[in-house]
């Protein structure tokens, strides 16, 4: 079994010689799938002294923060998951001002600093807005790992240059930090850190290894006796355990589960009785089988025979069912509901009654321009779904296309898929390997680069390509590169050239979607499809020849530079 990450926390806050505390502060560790997944948050909130509600808004921050961290999407990586609630509570609390008393003097509004840390796996999320701080023990000294948002007017006077509620948008700072097992991170409002040294700091910690929450308190006291006027908060955070091995084991119970020997017709497998078979690969078997429990036809996907001993075959697979289940897309393969136990390893998802593209390419080889756009459209419907989940499928081609009797375009198997989330709780599984298809996978991943979604963009692209000329743009040369210098030499075939019906604006975009550096394709796939409708009179520029043909290019280059050469060279023998 995985080392889950294990924590001590200790806290405390008083709201020392002030009337009410407008300091607040919490955490959670939750348990299971949510502990690898969206990590332990730690928070806490500051309310300004010049407002009679900030202590609202402290409280709000700090508690809309632990409960909405934790329902957002498992596949957002922590720095999306958390920004976007800040950010969702930010334009709250400015909202809440403007509806009260205080709409003209912000200051008195729903304002406070915010500051939290969220740990996952082996790394410490840093969020963090104003003048609250966090520090981690190093040795014996504390480093600060957070700039306080403060702007100095003089030895006397100063104010915030940012905090939550204050405008309708809010600048965040974010770092992350690596975890050892022992870390020490503090989190301390101003009323704690301003008056209290880092040696005391340390002191009190160390003296209270076994209670953190005495440590807390001693820390607090030290200030308050160095003469804080201040509310004061401390918040301790040691580091027990981090996690070791397969961190990805939380994604589903059935990890331990081993695969079933391919079922024949008229099998019952768990209550799904198997009708035919409906695909084999290498990788994986798909039959048709009928659910005894819905009366209704469903697709069962096994794991191949002969990858049954593959674990990261086996981690990806499993994936793949985690990954359906958080789709909700009419453009996406949808996971079967799944009430009963499993005595093997499987995947259950809807059954989608149609073909390939792959086959509807064979059967339409010279398709009219709109099918070929309406089909790219609903490609990138099912793209987005992926995408605004911060996964990648990174295996897009004509066959994990389906296409259903009523014309419905679905994407399927997502084997190859990257999860942002999971990468983060599983950064040990991550390989560099291309999991795509060679013909369809974008030149970035042979160069040894990371994937974008610019890399699906790429990949559709070459499917629309494919089904107006039945070729690939760059033949196989995309699977022979190894570095950038061969990603900038691949050529593009324009699609007009093999099939005169493409109009030379829509084999632009074409051209721009397919470009070897992902920076240079569009700025969203909505774009594409846009202009593969309507002409974009910023892509009918001809480009440089440089750019078009460099090898023509530079050939023009030398035959000007000979050519200049040998007229110098008559003129000197003119001259001699």
């Amino acid at each position: 079994m995985t080392q889950p990450l294990t924590v001590s926390i200790g806290q405390h806050s008083e709201k020392g010689h002030k009337e009410a505390n407008h300091d607040f502060h919490g955490a959670l560790i939750p348990t299971g799938s949510a502990l690898a997944l969206k990590g332990i948050a730690v928070a806490i909130a500051d309310g300004i002294s010049t407002s009679s509600v900030s202590h609202i808004a402290a409280e709000s921050a700090v508690k809309s923060f632990l409960t909405d961290y934790y329902c957002t999407s498992d596949a957002w990586s922590v720095k999306t998951a958390a920004r976007r609630v800040i950010s969702a509570t930010n334009s709250w609390l400015h909202a809440e001002t403007r509806r009260s008393q205080c709409s003209v003097d912000m200051d008195r509004g729903y304002v406070c600093t915010f500051t939290a840390m969220i740990l996952k796996s082996c790394l410490a999320h840093v969020f963090h807005i104003g003048d609250c701080r966090v520090s981690r023990l190093a040795g014996c000294v504390l480093e600060p790992l957070t700039n306080d948002h403060r702007v100095i007017v003089s030895s006397q006077q100063s104010y915030l240059s940012r905090a939550l509620g204050a405008k309708p948008s809010v600048e965040i700072d974010y770092t992350t930090v690596p975890l050892q097992v022992g870390d020490t991170f503090i989190l301390s409002s101003d009323g704690v850190h301003e008056h209290v040294s880092g040696a005391a700091v340390v002191a009190a910690i160390k003296a209270h290894a076994d209670d953190l929450d005495r440590a807390a308190c001693t820390i607090v006291d030290e200030a308050l006796r160095a003469g804080s006027r201040d509310n004061l908060t401390v918040q301790i955070v040691r580091i027990e355990a981090v996690p070791d091995g397969n961190a990805g084991e939380f994604i589903t119970g059935v990890a331990e589960l081993g695969p079933s020997a391919p079922p024949e017709p008229g099998n019952l497998l768990d209550g799904y009785r198997i009708v035919r078979e409906l695909h084999s690969s290498s990788r994986s078997h798909v039959y048709l089988a009928f659910d005894t429990q819905t009366q209704k036809p469903v697709a069962l996907k096994l794991p191949s025979t002969e990858l049954r001993n593959d674990a990261d075959h086996l981690k990806r697979f499993i994936m793949e069912e985690w990954i359906a289940r958080r789709m909700n897309s009419p453009h996406v393969l949808k996971a079967q509901a799944q009430s009963r136990k499993r005595s093997r390893l499987y995947v259950v998802t809807e059954y989608v009654e149609g073909r390939t593209l792959a086959q509807w390419m064979i059967d339409h080889p010279h398709p009219d321009l709109d099918t070929v756009r309406d089909i790219a459209e609903q490609i990138v419907k099912g793209l987005h779904a992926f995408h605004r989940l911060e996964m990648l499928h990174q295996d897009l081609r004509p066959q994990n296309v389906m296409i259903d009797q009523s014309g419905t375009v679905k994407i399927i198997d997502f084997g190859s898929a990257r999860v942002a989330g999971v990468v983060e709780a599983a950064p040990e599984a991550i390989h560099d390997d291309v999991l795509g298809t060679a013909q369809y996978a974008a030149p970035e991943y042979f160069a040894g680069e990371r994937g974008t979604w610019r890399s699906d963009l790429f990949s559709l692209g070459v499917i629309v390509y494919q089904m107006l000329t039945s070729r690939l743009p760059y033949g196989a040369e995309v699977s022979k590169i190894r570095s950038p210098m061969q990603q900038r030499r691949l050529r593009y075939v324009p699609a007009s050239e093999i099939n005169p019906e493409v109009p030379e604006w829509m084999d632009h975009a074409l051209r721009k979607a397919l470009h070897p550096n992902p920076m240079k394709r569009y700025d969203a796939l909505s774009e594409f499809t846009f202009d593969l409708r309507h002409p974009n009179p910023t892509l009918l520029k001809p480009a440089p020849l440089a750019q078009r043909n460099p090898v023509t290019f530079w050939k023009c280059v030398s035959g000007a530079l000979s050519l200049a050469v040998i007229l110098l060279l008559w003129h000197l023998t003119i001259i001699a």
